[in-house]
């Protein structure tokens, strides 16, 4: 049920191995920059060979200054300086948009797979540390990524193509040079190792000043803080945590520094190092012409720049896999829901609307996210069975927490079984693919969600095609017209976050105007009225007799007065199905539902508003007498 991890953490090989494959849909870029990268290479590389012979062949010819070839080899050296030029440019633009387009290719490829999660996941991680995933740990490594393959490829030419010309000068020079590299790449392994390490803890401090962030600065978490006056304990969470991030970006800023300073320190002192060599060398007989030390000290000078860039970048690759390890292990999470190989459309045109629960036992997984234990709950439904005709009316009722709201999840497949059933007509759901059940199930919450948009695009949302008079009608059938179109902007008007700038009945109305465009053969109310005021729950009932008409439906109700009329009443305790029938039967029968009824009505103070003929037909309700009497329930 949970969402299954394909595994444990990504570890460094193979985290590498799959950043290296994000490169792969682009590998004739790859080829360019690769050719521009070895053609300015080349090209830095004949700088120091044309200086050796401006010096040994032009200026300081045994002959005496050779002008003609002065000014070719200096033509030459000029021309290189332009061509790198413009080929640097192009391979910049190169590179930058590769770059991005793997940053798109994963932010998308992680945005997808989320919106395929189990609901589970999200109601056990929090919306902010999501967040940090797809923006920063994405982010973090958006610049390593943009620049560091043509840089390590770049850095690599240039510091073999110098090497082989420094060993081609002189290799005792080189022996000098090059004596203690090695020592450096084995000091950059450890501090990669240390950096990547503070990386990871720095991106999951981030994690939660973004949660803290998102909890505390949307319009629920500012009204909550200052409804209870906690307004200085979220400042003082929020300052504990940045000062957490803060101390760890300097500790990783800062890791590695003394190593930089003491490579840099010893390139810069090889010059006079070399120099001493060639005396001793030229005391010996051996002597270095002039033009060759100067070339080689020319390349050795230039040789500082990329070895040390590759160190950089190196460290910078530690770090980035730590990122990318975060980003692997949500993407290696396997959804829990998904269409099984036999799994077949079920179209609303051939619909009847028939719900069955069989056998049905289900609990909920303690998700968590990855890297954190999770293990199943106590059983919410357990050896459930009920039927609901097509057109039928079906109210379920039950204590807090007896599983009504679980049931209701069911149907839509928001969640899979754990043994049993849930069919839709005869068919197990796990039958049916996930894209066509949100055409056959449709569902109006307690708390209705709006996006920070405007009336007609919250509605379009279920209904993207639909016209400007099919959404005015379904505004209509819901009681909500007359007052959209009494607002400054009508149906442009942005509802603002959550839908704050609406009460919570004129919310509820939008989403039945909602789910009316979306026209599901099976309406589920999940306590859609429970917290709503007398004056607006009547104008939603009603509203709700609208768009009940002709569907099968599924009312969940703490208050009895929406259920009065059902066609039949399930009665839920301890998720256990303990009582079934209509409403007088269930009255007469004096368990579960008469003492929830007792409680809630007094003892039969609504009943008395009642004729004995109570009945449902064809969306409202009807007395004995045949009048209609929607603000009755």
């Amino acid at each position: 049920m949970a969402d299954r991890r394909a595994g444990d953490a990504p570890s460094g090989d193979t985290t590498g191995r799959r950043t290296v494959a994000l490169f792969a849909p682009y590998r004739g870029r790859l080829v360019l920059i690769a050719l521009a990268i070895l053609v300015t290479s080349a090209l830095g590389v004949a700088n120091p060979f044309l200086t050796q012979r401006v010096f040994d062949d032009a200026l300081f010819a045994p002959g005496g200054p050779q002008i003609d070839l002065l000014v070719v080899l200096v033509g030459a050296m000029i021309a290189i300086a332009v061509i790198s030029a413009v080929i640097g440019i192009g391979q910049t633009y190169l590179t930058t948009v590769l770059g991005n387009r793997v940053m798109q290719s994963l932010r998308d490829r992680l945005f997808a797979h989320l919106q395929r999660m189990h609901l589970g996941f999200f109601t056990s991680t929090r919306t902010g540390s999501i967040q940090s995933r797809l923006d920063n740990d994405v982010g973090g490594v958006q610049s390593v990524v943009t620049d560091t393959a043509s840089s390590i490829l770049s850095n690599v030419v240039t510091v073999v193509a110098s090497v082989v010309a420094m060993v081609a000068l002189s290799w005792q020079l080189s022996l000098v040079a090059f004596v203690l590299l090695p020592v450096f790449i084995v000091l950059q392994v450890r501090v990669g190792r240390v950096r990547r390490k503070i990386a990871a803890r720095t991106q999951s401090s981030l994690s939660d000043m973004s949660a803290i962030t998102q909890e505390t600065l949307s319009v629920s978490g500012v009204l909550l803080a200052k409804v209870y006056g906690r307004q200085d304990h979220e400042i003082a969470r929020y300052r504990a945590e940045n000062d957490r991030q803060t101390t760890l970006q300097v500790r990783q800023t800062m890791s590695g520094q003394s190593f930089f300073a003491v490579v840099t320190g010893f390139f810069a002192l090889i010059p006079a190092v070399v120099y001493l060599v060639a005396g001793l060398l030229a005391v010996g007989g051996g002597g270095i012409a002039a033009g060759t030390l100067v070339a080689f000290t020319t390349l050795q000078t230039r040789l500082l720049f990329p070895i040390v860039n590759l160190l950089r970048v190196s460290l910078d690759v530690q770090t980035s896999l730590a990122l990318f390890g975060r980003i692997f292990e949500y993407l290696d999470l396997v959804p829990a829901l998904s269409d099984s190989p036999t799994a077949r459309p079920l179209r609303k045109a051939d619909a009847r609307g028939e719900v069955e629960f069989r056998d049905v036992w289900f609990r909920y997984p303690v998700d968590a996210e990855p890297g954190h234990a999770s293990g199943p709950g106590p059983w919410a439904l357990e050896d459930l069975s009920l039927r609901i005709e097509p057109g039928q009316l079906a109210a379920v009722v039950g204590p807090s927490g007896a599983g009504k709201t679980t049931l209701s999840s069911l149907v839509p497949r928001l969640y899979d079984v754990d043994a049993g059933s849930v069919r839709l007509d005869g068919t197990d759901v796990r039958d049916l693919t996930l894209a066509s059940l949100p055409d056959l199930v449709g569902m109006v919450t307690q708390e209705s969600y709006l996006f920070h948009a405007t009336v007609a695009e919250n509605l379009r949302y279920a209904a993207p095609d639909a016209t400007d008079e099919e959404v005015r009608a379904a505004a209509r059938a819901a009681n909500i017209a007359e007052h959209l179109e009494g607002l400054a902007e009508g149906y442009d008007t942005v509802v603002g976050e959550r839908g704050y700038r609406l009460s919570g009945g004129e919310k509820q109305r939008i989403a039945i105007a909602r789910v009316i465009l979306a026209d599901p053969r099976i309406l589920v109310l999940d306590e859609a009225t429970s917290a709503l005021d007398t004056t607006s729950e009547r104008l939603v009932q009603q509203a709700l007799e609208t768009v009940m008409s002709g569907r099968t439906t599924i009312a969940i109700a703490h208050r009895l007065s929406t259920i009065l009329s059902a066609d039949v009443i399930f009665a839920i305790d301890r998720g256990r199905l303990v009582e079934q029938g209509t409403h007088a039967e269930l009255l007469a029968r004096g368990g579960l539902y008469a003492q929830l009824y007792a409680e809630q009505f007094g003892g039969g103070a609504v009943e008395a508003r009642f004729a004995d003929g109570v009945r449902f037909t064809d969306g409202k309700i009807l007395t004995s007498r045949g009048t209609d009497d929607t603000t009755a329930a």
